[in-house]
C-alpha cells in the first residue's frame, strides 16, 4: 500500500504528534509499505523532496510552538502528490498541510482518514485573550463546527482513546470512529544506562550526581499546567532539596515559568532544558529518575507512555487518558495539590531500590499493549475500512431545490449520477455540498427516487382535477412498484403540500351536487365512492350554509314538472317522485313535494289531453262495431291503463254524446 501522512509538524519537530507519525511511519516500513511524509519547512519559496517527505514552503511561528504554518493552496505540490500514486490519505492536523490533504484527496479521488490528535477545545484560551465567557463560549462552538466539517470528509477517524472519542460523538460526527493508542518503539526507551552516564548528566545539569530528576518533556504551554509542577517544587523544596525539575522543550508559557521560579527563588532547582532532537528524547528519559505531568488536555498521553516504557514512575493528575496506564503506587502516584505532589515525590526518593525496581517492572508491563507494530497493523485495517467505504461512497457535488424536490448531483469514483429526493430526506440526512453519502444511503435516494417519481404523477394527475386521498391511493397502486408505507408517504406528502384534501374536495363536491339540486343520499353516495369517510361527509353538510334538503327537493320538483307535457297527472307526478328518488332525495319526501305542488294549470292541461286521446280512441272502437255500453267501458279502462284520472276521464266521456262512442 502507498500511503501518504500529512502533517503541519514533523521532525526535527518534538511533540507528541510528531513522535505518533514518526512511529507510524517506522511501523508501515517494517510492514512492507511504502510512506510518503507531506509536511512544512521554515523556506517561503522553495519545495523540497527527499527520502519520501516533501515539505512544502511556509513560515515558522515562534509563538506556536516554533510550528511552521503554511497554505492549503500548493499548486506546485500537485504534481509530486499526484506522482505518489498513493492508495490512502491520511491526515494529521487540521490546518495548512492538513487542509491541503483534503484538497489532493478530492482532486486525486482518494480516500482521507484523519487522526485527532488535538483537543482544540481546551486550547481555546489562545483566541480568549480577555478571558471572556462570550468569546471562550463562541470558539468552543467553532471547534466544535469545524472538527464536524473536517470529520464529514473522511472516510474514518482514529481517536488516539475513548475520551477523544466521546468529544467526538459530543460534536455529532456521523464518521467511524476507530480508537487506536498510539504506538511506540518499545526498544528505543528500553536503553540502561550506567551510572557513570547518569552521573555525567548530573555534572552537566549542573546538579549534585546524588540528586533525584524529575523530568516533564514536550511543549512549554498553558494547558499543559507546568505551573502547577511549579508550585509543587516550590513545597518539596522545604522538605527535599536533592529533587530537581528538569523542563525538556520549548513554547510561548516560557518566560512565564521563568519567572515564576525566580518569585519562588527556584532556579537552583527548576532546570529549564530547552528543545532536543527527537532521537535524544529517549536518553532524557532514560538518564532521569521521574517523570511528572500536571496536563488534564491530553487525547492520549504519549510523553506518559514513553516515560512509562522507559521504566520511570508518572506523576500525574487524574484524567480519563490515564486510566489503563498510571495505578496508584504501582505504575506512578497521582496529586490533587502542590503540597500533595510534594509529600508523593519525597516519599518515593526514600523508598527502597527493590521497591523501585518493582515499579519500574510494573512500567514496563503497562505499556506492552503499544507496541509500534501493533499500533501500525490497526492503522492498516483502518485504511482497508476507509478504502472499502470510499469505493462505494458518493459525493455531493450540488443540491437545487425546484418545487417541491430536491435535485442532489453525486460522484463517485466510477459515475455521475443525480437522484431526486423529498427537501426533508436532506434535512433529515444533514445534507450539503461536499457531503459523504455511503453506498447505503444512495440505495436509499434510489428507494426515494421512485416515491418522488410517483409523487410527481400524481402531482400531474391533481392538476386536471381534484382528487381524493382513496383515488390518488388506488391511482399509486396501479402504478405498481410501491409498497403501502411508501404509497402512504406520498399521500401524507401530498396532504402536507394542499394537493390532496379531503375535506376541500368534499366541501367543493357538496355545493356543486346541491348547486345542481342533487339530495343528500346522492351526495353521501358519491362521496363515499370516492373514499370521503361518512362521518367527515355529515360534519361538512351540517357545516354548509345552504338551501335546506326540502327547497332543493322543491326547486328540482318544479323544473322536472315544467319539462313533462302530454302527460296524464298521476304519471307526471308519479314521473317526478320518481326523479327525485333518483336524484338523491329521501321517498317521504319526494312524496311530500309531490303532493304539494301546485296542478291547477295540469288538471287543464289533462282534460284536454285526456280528450284528444278519447277521441282517438273512439275512432278505433268505431271500426269494431261494439254496442254502447262495452265501448264506453273499453273507452274507460283504456284511459285508465294511460294514468288519467277517473274523474277526469268521467268528466271526458260524459261529455262525449252516447251515440258517438261504439
Amino acid at each position: 500500500m502507498r500511503i501518504g501522512l500529512f502533517a503541519d509538524t514533523y521532525a526535527p519537530d518534538i511533540n507528541g504528534v510528531v513522535s505518533s507519525i514518526v512511529t507510524l511511519q517506522e511501523g508501515l516500513i517494517e510492514l512492507g509499505h511504502e510512506v510518503f511524509v507531506i509536511t512544512t519547512h521554515n523556506n517561503l519559496i522553495s519545495t523540497k523532496f527527499e527520502n519520501n517527505v516533501l515539505r512544502l514552503p511556509g513560515i515558522e511561528i515562534k509563538k506556536l510552538y516554533g510550528y511552521v504554518l503554511t497554505t492549503p493552496a500548493h499548486f506546485l505540490a500537485y504534481n509530486h502528490v499526484k506522482s505518489m500514486n498513493l492508495d490512502v490519505i491520511h491526515v494529521h492536523t487540521e490546518f495548512g498541510v492538513g487542509i491541503f490533504g483534503h484538497i489532493m484527496g478530492s482532486m486525486l479521488k482518494l480516500p482521507i482518514v484523519s487522526t485527532y490528535h488535538t483537543t482544540y477545545e481546551d486550547y481555546t484560551h489562545y483566541v480568549n485573550i480577555f478571558n471572556s465567557k462570550t468569546i471562550e463560549r463562541l470558539a468552543k462552538k467553532t471547534v466544535m463546527k469545524l472538527s464536524r466539517l473536517y470529520g464529514s470528509h473522511c472516510m474514518a477517524i482514529i481517536s488516539p482513546s475513548e475520551k477523544t472519542k466521546e468529544m467526538l460523538e459530543r460534536y455529532q460526527i456521523e464518521t467511524p470512529i476507530h480508537v487506536i493508542p498510539t504506538g511506540l518503539n518499545l526498544d528505543k526507551f528500553k536503553k540502561v544506562y550506567s551510572t557513570s552516564e547518569k552521573k555525567d548528566f548530573r555534572v552537566k545539569l549542573g546538579i549534585n550526581d546524588d540528586d533525584f530528576i524529575i523530568t516533564y518533556v514536550g511543549r512549554i504551554a498553558k494547558e499543559k499546567s507546568i505551573d502547577v509542577v511549579i508550585d509543587g517544587m516550590a513545597e518539596l523544596k522545604k522538605i527535599n532539596q536533592r529533587v530537581k525539575f528538569l523542563i525538556v522543550g520549548a513554547g510561548p508559557e516560557l518566560e512565564e515559568l521563568q519567572s515564576q521560579c525566580e518569585k519562588l527563588k527556584l532556579n537552583d532547582c527548576v532546570i529549564f532544558y530547552g528543545k532536543v532532537p527527537n532521537q535524544m528524547v529517549s536518553e532524557i528519559y532514560g538518564l532521569s529518575d521521574m517523570f511528572v505531568s500536571a496536563s488534564l488536555t491530553e487525547t492520549q498521553g504519549l510523553t506518559f507512555i514513553e516515560a512509562l516504557a522507559s521504566g520511570l514512575p508518572v506523576f500525574a493528575r487524574k484524567d480519563d487518558v490515564l486510566e489503563e496506564l498510571v495505578f496508584d503506587n504501582e505504575t506512578g502516584y497521582y496529586f490533587d495539590s502542590a503540597k500533595e505532589f510534594a509529600l508523593k515525590v519525597d516519599s518515593y526518593t526514600k523508598m527502597s531500590q527493590e521497591d523501585r525496581i518493582k515499579i519500574e517492572s510494573n512500567a514496563h508491563q503497562v505499556v506492552e499493549k503499544f507496541d509500534r507494530l501493533s499500533f501500525a497493523k490497526k492503522v492498516i485495517s483502518t485504511y482497508e475500512l476507509a478504502m472499502k467505504r470510499y469505493f462505494s461512497t458518493y459525493y455531493i457535488e450540488d443540491i437545487i431545490v425546484r418545487n417541491d424536490i430536491s435535485e442532489v448531483e453525486l460522484i463517485s469514483k466510477f459515475e455521475k449520477s443525480k437522484v431526486k429526493i423529498f427537501p426533508d430526506i436532506v434535512r433529515q440526512l444533514k445534507l450539503k455540498k461536499g457531503s459523504i453519502v455511503n453506498k447505503e444511503t444512495y440505495q436509499r435516494f434510489e428507494e426515494e427516487q421512485k416515491v418522488v417519481d410517483a409523487f410527481e404523477k400524481c402531482v400531474r394527475k391533481i392538476a386536471f382535477k381534484d382528487r381524493t386521498r382513496k383515488e390518488i391511493f388506488d391511482f399509486l397502486h396501479q402504478l405498481g412498484d410501491l409498497n403501502a408505507t411508501q404509497m402512504n408517504a406520498i399521500i401524507s406528502k401530498l396532504e402536507s403540500y394542499g394537493y390532496i384534501d379531503d375535506v376541500r374536495y368534499t366541501s367543493s363536491m357538496i355545493m356543486n351536487f346541491q348547486s345542481l339540486l342533487v339530495g343528500q343520499n346522492k351526495i353521501l353516495k358519491s362521496l363515499q365512492d370516492k373514499g370521503i369517510p361518512y362521518e367527515m361527509i355529515l360534519k361538512v353538510l351540517s357545516e354548509e350554509n345552504s338551501q335546506s334538503e326540502y327547497e332543493r327537493a322543491v326547486m328540482f320538483a318544479e323544473k322536472t314538472k315544467s319539462s313533462l307535457h302530454d302527460m296524464p297527472l298521476l304519471a307526471k307526478k308519479s314521473k317526478i317522485r320518481n326523479r327525485l328518488i333518483s336524484r338523491g332525495f329521501e321517498s317521504s319526501l319526494a312524496t311530500e313535494v309531490v303532493n304539494q305542488l301546485d296542478y291547477d294549470m295540469d288538471e287543464t292541461e289533462e282534460f284536454i289531453i285526456c280528450q284528444n286521446e278519447a277521441m282517438k280512441l273512439k275512432e278505433k272502437l268505431a271500426k269494431k262495431d261494439l254496442d254502447p255500453y262495452k265501448a264506453r267501458q273499453t273507452l274507460l279502462r283504456q284511459l285508465v291503463n294511460k294514468g288519467f284520472r277517473f274523474e277526469t276521464i268521467q268528466q271526458v266521456i260524459d261529455g262525449l254524446k252516447e251515440d258517438e262512442i261504439g
